[in-house]
């Protein structure tokens, strides 16, 4: 018989020691983008908290920081693509992770990418590979969303390339 965990009354770990561990764990890195349906912008940002949940039906999940505004128009689309980014992208993740940056309309301006037939979200050109969804589910956790979305579409518009890694609080290549 199975009976969950008391819940633990040891602190917790600091904010700083827990970004100093979880920096040692390598994670690719994305594009997350949404068009909005309330205003029409673009919106987009860079994630290396993706992933995939089940192959039947086929499930991914990206979180997403729940006072932002990705959050917000994640919550108003219902749809919305990652685009998987390969060592070349590496300005292009660094400006859509920058706090105060140009606006999403400029930066998308500058970006070269398509519209996707299935979400209707901008994908990237270029990608390694990309994914489109549909919110299937949102859970709050901390101050982050769970966005959990069920694949539309997927492809690998290319060659294979090589993936662009973060690790130790910044982008890294393979080898």
């Amino acid at each position: 018989m199975y009976s969950s965990p008391q819940p633990s009354r040891a602190p917790a770990a600091s904010p700083d020691e827990f970004r100093a561990a979880l920096s040692q764990l390598a994670a690719g890195v994305a594009l997350v983008t949404a068009h909005d349906p309330e205003d029409g912008d673009d919106v987009g940002m860079t994630a290396t908290s993706f992933l995939s949940v089940s192959l039947d039906p086929p499930l991914v999940l990206v979180s997403v920081r729940e006072d932002s505004r990705m959050d917000d128009v994640l919550a108003r689309a219902g749809t919305w693509a990652v685009s998987l980014l390969g060592e070349e992208h590496r300005t292009l993740a660094s400006r859509f992770a920058m706090k105060g940056r140009l606006s999403d309309r400029l930066l998308f301006a500058d970006t070269p990418h398509r519209r996707g037939e299935h979400s209707g979200s901008p994908l990237v050109e270029g990608a390694l590979a990309t994914v489109e969804c549909r919110t299937e589910q949102r859970v709050t956790a901390g101050d982050h969303v769970l966005v959990v979305g069920r694949v539309l579409h997927a492809a690998v518009p290319g060659p294979a390339g090589r993936p662009l890694l973060y690790f130790r609080g910044d982008y890294r290549r393979l080898g």
